[in-house]
């Protein structure tokens, strides 16, 4: 049996999304900029897509949404057109970001600061979030641009968007959300939150991969990382990319009608897969449940390496994924298990089990029963775990 339980690296295709871009590899091929009909039969479908992409996150016609390869570009897109627009010209010369943010954010910051840019990491707390008082206390008038992540991609943590924009907009900054991890899961809703920037990408979703979107507030200037033609309003030049545009439309339509399963079957699911993690002596796992995505657990298993716990559900055919790596010969510890202050011994053991809607109750079945043989095989053959009896609840 194969379980796929790293929803939030990428999810499958929906088979009803690949059925609408099928036919723009082969019947529908032509550039939608060209003027004769293979062109011109392209747009109606591209406007649907569109409109799709408007709707599901409730941006306005004034605003724009603009289709790019994929969330990494978005960041980047955002953050290095601040810097081209508001700090290099002296404007500004601060950006404030958080410390458990995705690497196209974290990266691109350690960039900028090449350049001279001042960065803020903003810690979490010991539940994997940035709290509204560090944000206020770090925040000043030289601050261009706010950039925190709406759903953190290995806790599943909601952060408070609506009020970071609010603090963001008091100081004259402006707000970015990478919204990757929150799309599909919980209501993205840009009118609400008031954010300026936000950055998806259709393969979290239930979309292809090599897709995505940048939304920008009511088409505020932002300079272009790639300039050629007139694409996408003179945005973002490039060919169009027709049957990843029509399927991520169609992503996003389905990722908002199936919200409402998300919350009550996934959650039963993933809430179901949780307690029967928490039942082995010494797991922990991050975060109060009410104020994570519905599909996400990432727990910690003392005495038990996350690549090795990887490894052997990997023989079960279960899909998994933690931030422990072999990087060289030393192990290298979960980032966000340090950001929240996990003790040592516990960020190298670090589990993401991540859902989708297309989980089924046999698949979590199976899981727990391999999961909890592969916690006794490892925890057998450790050299440091020890036995003692404990009554551990989620959270660490």
């Amino acid at each position: 049996m194969r379980v796929y339980l790293d929803n939030n690296a990428t999810t499958i295709v929906d088979p009803a999304v690949e059925e609408k871009m099928i036919p723009f590899f082969c019947q529908m091929y032509g550039n939608p900029n060209s003027l004769h009909q293979f062109g011109s039969e392209t747009h109606p479908a591209l406007k649907r897509a569109m409109d799709q992409l408007y709707s599901g996150i409730n941006a306005k016609d004034n605003d724009d949404v603009i289709v790019t390869s994929c969330a990494t570009e978005s960041n980047n897109w955002v953050l290095k057109g601040i810097y081209f627009d508001k700090i290099k010209t002296g404007e500004k010369d601060h950006i404030i970001t958080s410390s458990v943010e995705h690497p196209s954010i974290t990266a691109a910051c350690k960039f900028l600061e090449t350049q001279g840019v001042r960065v803020t990491y903003l810690p979490v707390n010991s539940e994997g979030v940035v709290e509204i008082e560090s944000l206020k206390e770090a925040i000043d008038d030289k601050t261009a641009l706010v950039s925190i992540m709406w759903a953190n991609n290995e806790t599943g943590m909601i952060f408070p968007i609506k009020e970071m924009a609010r603090i963001a907009h008091e100081k004259g900054a402006l707000f970015h959300s990478d919204a990757v991890q929150a799309i599909g899961k919980i209501a993205v809703d840009v009118q609400d939150t008031g954010v300026d920037f936000l950055s998806f990408s259709a393969h979290k979703f239930h979309g292809p991969k090599g897709v995505g979107g940048l939304y920008i507030k009511d088409s505020i200037p932002l300079t272009s990382l790639l300039h050629g033609g007139e694409h996408m309003g003179g945005r973002r030049s490039g060919t169009l990319n027709v049957p990843g545009i029509v399927a991520m439309g169609e992503a996003m339509e389905l990722a908002v009608k199936y919200l409402e399963y998300e919350y009550k079957e996934v959650t039963r699911l993933r809430n179901k897969l949780e307690d029967a993690l928490l039942e082995i002596e010494d797991v922990f796992v991050v975060g109060k449940r009410e104020h994570r995505v519905p599909n996400t657990i990432l727990a910690s298993i003392k005495g038990v390496e996350g690549e090795a716990m990887l490894w052997d559900l990997n023989r079960y055919g279960i899909a998994a994924s933690t931030g422990s790596a072999c990087a060289s010969e030393e192990l290298e510890s979960n980032p966000v298990m340090e950001a929240i202050g996990a003790d040592a011994d516990l960020s190298h053991t670090a589990l993401r089990l991540s859902l989708s809607r297309f989980t089924t109750e046999k698949e979590i079945d199976y899981a727990i029963i391999h999961i909890k043989e592969a916690v006794k095989r490892l925890r057998a053959i450790s050299s440091t775990y020890s036995y003692a009896p404990k009554n551990h609840k989620s959270g660490l």
